[in-house]
């Protein structure tokens, strides 16, 4: 019996208002670097897939994990403009983003997701957060109005592991005292939530807003679905306490 729902937060909950790339080029013209903004976001997809997850292992301290949090993004602009010039100032370009980024008002929740979110916690589901990202999601959450409806926050950077590892999620379940079987996770990444909740034991919800219109697909502790709106259905089948 699902007890607890778990849900990805960028891409999962909220999105940015404008393509990631289109935000980056327009910010880098400020700063004396002219790239289109589909070459930029090609570059980005690159080095952002390229790179190892947004977690450094376990026993940091706490600003210790705010630095490496910042070299970590700092590495992931390096590598995304390496081949469009030099900035008159980079650090001032990179201080400027990851700033944008932090902010609330560049970010935009989902249509459905506030409903989702209260009709689960108005029948007694715990709710957690499970994403891999740095403390600027706390900031973010909070501005959007999400914050309010989890029981837990769980980010890879402070955690020490991201996802598609186990790790991560065992970590979450503790800090609901759950077990994986009365668990879900719901995100938009087939291999960092949907296969990677089903390998921790976890019932598995891929939101792919592709589907359009279409109807949950649902099978065993899996299910395929349009919109977070669909979620209270997938519970209604997985079963819930």
């Amino acid at each position: 019996m699902i007890r607890a729902a778990y849900f990805d937060a960028a891409g999962t909950l909220f999105d940015s208002r404008e393509p990631i790339g289109r935000s980056y080029a327009r910010i880098a013209r400020q700063f004396g670097v002219d790239a289109s903004e589909d070459a930029v976001a090609a570059r980005f997809r690159e080095a952002f897939h390229a790179s190892e997850g947004l977690a450094f292992g376990q026993g940091h301290r706490a600003d210790e994990i705010r630095r490496l949090e910042r070299e970590w993004w700092r590495a992931r602009v390096v590598a995304t403009f390496e081949p469009f010039g030099r900035f008159r100032d980079f650090d001032a370009y990179f201080a400027a983003l990851f700033e944008y980024f932090a902010d609330p008002a560049h970010w935009r929740v989902f249509p459905e997701a506030s409903e989702t979110l209260l009709r689960l916690k108005n029948r007694g589901f715990k709710l957690g957060v499970i994403s891999n990202f740095d403390h600027r999601l706390y900031r973010i959450l909070d501005g959007l109005d999400l914050a309010r409806y989890f029981d837990s926050i769980s980010i890879s950077s402070e955690v020490g592991y991201a996802k598609p590892r186990r790790e991560i999620f065992e970590a979450a379940l503790g800090r609901l005292g759950v077990a994986a079987g009365d668990a879900m996770h719901i995100g938009d990444s087939e291999r960092l939530d949907y296969a990677a909740a089903e390998a921790a034991g976890i019932a598995a919800v891929l939101v792919d807003r592709g589907r359009g219109n279409r109807a949950p697909q649902i099978e065993a502790r899996r299910a395929k679905i349009a919109s977070l709106a669909q979620v209270i259905e997938v519970t209604q089948v997985f079963g819930s306490a």
